[in-house]
Parts: C-alpha cells; structure tokens; sequence
C-alpha cells in the first residue's frame, strides 16, 4: 500500500510541472502498453481471488487519479496557450482591409443572391434538389412522354443503368425540385428552385452546364394575372428600373397549360442591351399555368388547387444585367475576367441597400 501512495504522490508531482510534451511521456510512463500502472493491472490475473479483491480497487483507482490529474494540466496547458494568443494576437478593426481584390464574387452567385433577395421580399422560399436525378422526377411527372425529344441521348446526359434497368440523369432543368417540393409540401406553395443544369448544347449563349432558376405557386385560386405580376415586379427590381414592357407568347410546355414565353421591352441601338426602353424585345424564360396532370402525378388535388411557374437562366440575367458578351467566360477561370466583372465580398444585395454596385 505504501509502493502505491508513493507511486502516486511522485506520478501528481511530475504532472503538475509537466509541459505538454512531458505530459505525454508521463500519459506513456504510467497508462501505457507498458506503463507502470498498466503492468499493475496486468499482475491481477496471477494473484489469488483475495488478493485481486483487495488489490484490484486500489489499482483501479490509482489509474483513474492519474488519467484525471493528467486530463485536467492538459486543459490548464491549453487554457494558458489560448490565453497567450488571445493577448499577444490582436486586431486592429480601424484599420483599412488589405489584398480584399483577392476574394471575388462570380457574377452568377452575385445575380443569384440578388434574385434571393427580391423574392424572399415577396414570401418566397429557396427549395433545392440533387443535380443526379430520377428520370420520373426529371420527366415523367413533369408530363414528358417517353417520345418527347428531350429524353433522347442527343440532348440528355445519361448515367450507366441501374441494377433493375433505370437510369440516373443529370437533370436537363430545375424542375425535379418543384415535384420534389410538391410531392412532400401540401398547398399553400411559393418556392424558388436556383442551381445547375445540364444539356448537351455549347456556343456563345449555351453551356452544357448552366444555372437556372424556377419559381413555383401553387394555392387554391392562382391565375396568369398573379404570373404577370409577379414578372414584372421581378423585373423592375432585378434590373433596377420603374418601368418594364412585358410580352406574353402563346408555346408549349409539357407540365404547364397555357404555356407561354416572356419578352421583355429593350433598346439594342447600341453596343448594350438596355432593359425598359426602345422598341424591341428580349426572351427572358418560359412560364404557365401549372398543368392539371403534373398536380396529379404529385399527389395534389388539381380540382382544389391550381399553380403557375416560370423558368429564368441565371447566366443569362447576369449577362444581361452586366453585359456579359460570352457566356463561355463563366467556366474559364480567368481571374482578368473575374476581376473586371466579379464584385467585392462585402457588396451584399439587399432591396434597402441596392441590389447591385
């Protein structure tokens, strides 16, 4: 007994002047492999049922004391490295910020708050989804028969077959959130889908890989005057002017009925686009009433509810909004380019502060 309470009182002495590098040689020394306190517990399997039953608590306990006495100078060793930095490790917030032109914000993620923003203003959730996507979520419920060109291999980019034969995609669109969204949400609804797409198509004004966003309203009494308004107050916030010209086109879409493009009044006498003036016009997306059957597939009384949507690419605004020629600059990682159309960290858009710079 007078081994242990002496092992002990040196074992607590030694730890109490340790460094962090000495502590860890004591942790080794007395609970290691092979540690002093170690080969004691290990002498228990050759004593006798009397003497483990004395001797094993005791071991037990002198191991416990030290695995706590070493636990706590551990943390009173880091406590007193923190405080040092904390003290020595000071910043001056009057000071100017350096190198900021290092950090830049893409012109898609800057457009994307800025949409975020506005619709947020107007009660709008972001919904988001995986860019590999089902094919029933990608077309089936979206009304997309099995004929409809925009399944084949020409324009979609496909993923080896599954075991049961089904094939995973990368989604053509942003459209699978808005069944995802339907499919988990009852009505009310009021949504926006941002993030990538991808299609099998490249030039000046298409990327095999690009950003979309989509907004979604589905209730109980919804018609294309909502879908109209909606636009337009869009519009005259993202691009920062009081007045817009709208056009409304009849097309086709599989999962909206009607369905029809939006043009937008612009000037193109010079060397920039300019939104809200002059005689010509500009296709923004496509937009329409939510089709009947797509309320169906996801679950929703179409008899109760109806919905429209409307679809924006996201490069495309950015390039609009800051005349942007080539939408092929986005993904060169030219950091010349980056620094003459990117934005500053801290210029966040808010409808108070003005959406852009």
């Amino acid at each position: 007994m007078t081994d242990l309470i002496q092992l002990e009182r040196q074992l607590l002495a030694r730890i109490a002047s340790a460094d962090e590098r000495a502590l860890e040689e004591l942790r080794v020394t007395a609970l290691g492999k092979k540690g002093a306190i170690t080969e004691l517990l290990k002498s228990l399997g050759t004593m006798s049922p009397e003497e483990r039953k004395d001797k094993g608590p005791q071991f037990n306990g002198l191991r416990d004391r030290i695995a706590e006495a070493i636990a706590a100078r551990k943390a009173q060793l880091e406590d007193r490295v923190l405080n040092e930095r904390l003290a020595t490790e000071r910043v001056d917030v009057t000071l100017p910020v350096a190198d900021v032109e290092r950090g830049i914000i893409h012109p898609v993620s800057q457009v994307l708050d800025e949409i975020t923003a506005i619709f947020a203003d107007l009660g709008f959730a972001v919904a988001e989804g995986p860019d590999i996507e089902y094919d029933d979520y990608n077309f089936t419920k979206l009304n997309i028969p099995p004929e409809h060109p925009a399944r084949q291999m020409h324009d979609t980019f496909y993923l080896k077959p599954q075991a049961d034969g089904s094939r995973h995609l990368l989604r053509t669109h942003t459209s699978p959130v808005q069944v995802r969204t339907m499919l988990k949400q009852q009505p009310p609804i009021r949504i926006i889908a941002p993030g990538r797409s991808y299609r099998h198509d490249s030039d000046a004004t298409h990327s095999p890989m690009f950003h979309q966003v989509e907004a979604l309203v589905i209730d109980e009494e919804t018609h294309l005057g909502n879908l109209r308004w909606l636009i337009e107050e869009f519009c005259k916030a993202f691009f920062e002017i009081s007045n817009v010209r709208m056009r409304f086109r009849p097309s086709y879409f599989p999962f909206t009925e009607p369905s029809m493009e939006v043009d937008i009044g612009c000037d193109r006498s010079g060397n920039r686009i300019k939104i809200g003036d002059g005689n010509d016009w500009l296709e923004l997306g496509g937009s329409g009433m939510v089709h009947p059957h797509v309320l169906e597939l996801c679950g929703i009384d179409p008899k109760r509810y109806q919905g429209f949507a409307f679809g924006l690419g996201l490069d495309r605004m950015a390039m609009l909004k800051y005349a942007i020629p080539d939408i092929r600059s986005f993904f060169e990682s030219d950091l010349r380019w980056l620094r003459h159309y990117g934005f500053m960290p801290l210029d966040i858009p808010s409808l108070e502060g003005g959406l852009s710079r």
